[in-house]
């Protein structure tokens, strides 16, 4: 007589954003016997300021092989044409969805995986988690039927691994709105205790940061990484041509030096506590005026004339500048 065949372990892949909606999302799935893979998308607006989190941690509290990709300038597309729009400030959500969900589509396919799983909530997020927003990112992603949000499986259609029974839909959830009252209930359940806080990781979604990518995206054609990491340190300035950078520490300050371009000039206060100021743009009288001027500002000397050095490669060149205004300060402000 011959062997019943053992059935194949079903296998998912998991969209993981490091938040506690995603975490439960593989929770709920793991459940019911099957497999979970996590791939995590970090695009270069991607900050883990959260406290002492970790994703690798998430991850390996949950028990998931953890794939972490990071996006680079290809990104940008998404980011300057979104053609679903803004959020509040900057954040493309329902085009950055689609964007990873390709990805995640791509890589699914070369480890033999037939569906994904997210963890979104319908009625969550008012943009980018409403009813026509899923559907509109489940077709353009190419996912119709394949994609899988177990925490509001129950509210939303059936999916193919439903269908097929891989997936028991009685066991899923019904989570609907902003409350998140039954997903920390959960956490303590499980025992989840590494997830990130529900505004953190996406830079774009803050008003400060958006600003100054908007001026970045605005002035420059041509964007590199390093424009890109120096967005997030630092005061930004605007001139006309010019964009002038400010530290804000000690740490601020190094980091500034290690992103100078070729041709910035940065500028330190003489014989007195100095942040360090790049000046990006042409080197007109005026611009390495005001980038004098503002690093006089933000250092300890508080009266009287600022001696300034500056330059390319060192500090060769001097200006004796006043201390400007706060009003003249915040008129070059990037806001």
């Amino acid at each position: 007589m011959a062997e019943a065949k053992t059935k194949p372990k079903a296998k998912a892949l998991a969209l993981f954003s490091g938040g506690l909606d995603s975490s439960l999302a593989i929770k709920l799935v793991q459940e019911q016997g099957i497999e979970v893979e996590a791939i995590t998308f970090l695009t270069p607006f991607y900050s883990a300021k959260s406290g002492d989190f970790s994703l690798e941690r998430a991850a390996q509290q949950l028990g998931v092989s953890l794939t972490v990709v990071r996006l680079g300038l290809d990104y940008l597309r998404v980011i300057r044409k979104p053609k679903y729009g803004y959020g509040k400030h900057m954040n493309p959500c329902i085009d950055c969805r689609i964007y990873m969900l390709k990805k995640a589509k791509q890589y699914a396919r070369r480890i033999g995986v037939s569906f994904i799983i997210t963890g979104e909530v319908l009625g969550e997020r008012p943009m980018s988690q409403n009813w026509k927003a899923l559907r509109i990112v489940e077709e353009e992603s190419s996912l119709k039927g394949k994609l899988l949000r177990p925490l509001s499986a129950k509210l939303l259609p059936p999916t193919e691994p439903e269908k097929a029974g891989i997936v028991d839909r009685n066991r899923l959830l019904d989570i609907r709105g902003r409350s998140r009252k039954r997903q920390l209930a959960l956490a303590r359940a499980y025992g989840i205790t590494e997830y990130q806080s529900p505004s953190g990781g996406c830079l774009l979604t803050y008003k400060e940061f958006a600003a100054k990518l908007r001026d970045l995206l605005t002035h420059r054609k041509r964007v590199s990484m390093a424009d890109l990491e120096l967005l997030k340190v630092g005061r930004h300035f605007r001139l006309s041509d010019n964009k002038i950078i400010v530290g804000r520490s000690r740490e601020e300050n190094e980091m500034l030096l290690r992103l100078k371009g070729r041709n910035d000039y940065f500028f330190e206060a003489q014989g007195c506590g100095s942040p360090i100021t790049l000046l990006q743009g042409p080197k007109t009288r005026q611009a390495i005026e005001k980038a004098a001027q503002l690093t006089a500002y933000y250092s300890d000397q508080k009266t009287g004339k600022v001696h300034i050095k500056y330059g390319r490669t060192k500090l060769e060149k001097s200006i004796f500048v006043n201390i400007p205004s706060e009003m003249e300060v915040e008129k070059l402000r990037i806001q």
